[in-house]
């Protein structure tokens, strides 16, 4: 397990960096939520889904689905590193006649398999795709990210009320509990609480842990697979922005002003070089 949280933790570094370079080359940054995701990416890309960079249609491939679609940057970056583009490309985003928009688009950019960015979707998609891989005898499993804020969604609850009923075992599930949105935080908003308890008197088996350790997002995800009968949900205590002192747990970095400079001073950070980051960009 040392070694591969070893290279776990060099492909995180990785995928971080190149998104924020991104994200600044972009100026405006969904930062908030793409740091708050990046170690469950990581251990997705590089540790549990069974994909082809080759082949990213590849029938036998699992199956995922970024709800929460803003963060498209973060998983843009992940599967650049594991080879199903070039890293360069991906600098393109939000161009004209880019691959790589804001939200995720499936008819755009190899490797996604749902377009997401309508908040409340993406949950009843991948319940969909996994009836849909049973139906054809496929032993295939299905993950998806939901975010906090889009869990206010009715059609969330829907999804989950759905799942359970059909005992979708092979669906597991992750809820980005970063606790803020773009209007704010979540308890002030809607609050979620009880999210352990809602998800439980769903009909799911339920995990509660720390977002950020990608040991125990792996223990977590290993724990899920052997869980018959029904589907799994993850809950990630995460901090939206993590990792980033200007934008670490504030209510403001769903959307910010990104400059090259402030990424270059935020990875100079990241690795020691700095010990004054930059103060981070307005929020939009």
């Amino acid at each position: 397990m040392d070694d591969c949280l070893c290279e776990l933790e060099q492909r995180r570094c990785e995928v971080r960096n190149l998104m924020t370079r991104v994200l600044g080359k972009s100026s405006h940054a969904h930062i908030g939520g793409c740091l708050s995701i990046l170690e469950v990416i990581t251990v997705l890309y590089f540790h549990e889904l069974k994909v082809d960079p080759a082949l990213p249609r590849w029938e036998g491939r699992d199956r995922f689905v970024l709800s929460k679609g803003h963060a498209g940057p973060a998983l843009y970056s992940a599967l650049a590193i594991r080879g199903f583009f070039s890293p360069a490309e991906v600098f393109t985003l939000n161009e004209g006649g880019t691959r790589f928009p804001s939200h995720v688009d499936r008819n755009k950019t190899p490797g996604i398999d749902m377009t997401c960015g309508s908040l409340g979707q993406g949950l009843s998609a991948a319940v969909g795709m996994a009836i849909g891989l049973r139906a054809e005898g496929l032993d295939n499993l299905v993950y998806c990210i939901i975010g906090d804020g889009e869990s206010q969604e009715g059609q969330i609850w829907e999804a989950a009320m759905y799942g359970a009923h059909r005992k979708l075992d092979n669906l597991i599930a992750f809820c980005d509990y970063n606790k803020a949105q773009v209007d704010g935080f979540t308890n002030d908003i809607n609050n979620l609480e009880p999210l352990v308890d809602k998800w439980k008197a769903f009909g799911w088996e339920v995990f509660d842990i720390d977002g950020h350790d990608m040991q125990a997002i792996i223990r977590a995800i290993d724990a899920a697979k052997s869980v018959k009968g029904k589907p799994k949900m993850i809950i990630l205590n995460t901090v939206k922005g993590n990792s980033a002192p200007a934008f670490h747990g504030t209510g403001k970095c769903h959307c910010v002003d990104f400059t090259p400079r402030e990424a270059e001073e935020l990875i100079a950070y990241w690795t020691g070089q700095r010990t004054d980051p930059a103060e981070g960009g307005s929020d939009v």
